[in-house]
């Protein structure tokens, strides 16, 4: 079994450019604070470190 990350939309997209916007949407994530639950993959890895001054993982 793989790991499971914990990802949560912390800052708004509002401002963001629409590659992000469209890695946000990618991830699952829609509102501010929402939380999902990804398996941990390189795929997933690299939205993360695209994104990552917009998200919280745990």
């Amino acid at each position: 079994m793989s790991t499971m990350l914990k990802i949560t939309l912390v800052k708004s997209t509002i401002c963001a450019p629409k590659k992000h916007c469209a890695v946000v949407a990618g991830l699952g994530l829609s509102r501010l604070n929402q939380t999902v639950e990804r398996q941990d993959s390189p795929q997933i890895r690299g939205m993360i470190n695209k994104i990552g001054h917009l998200l919280s993982v745990e």
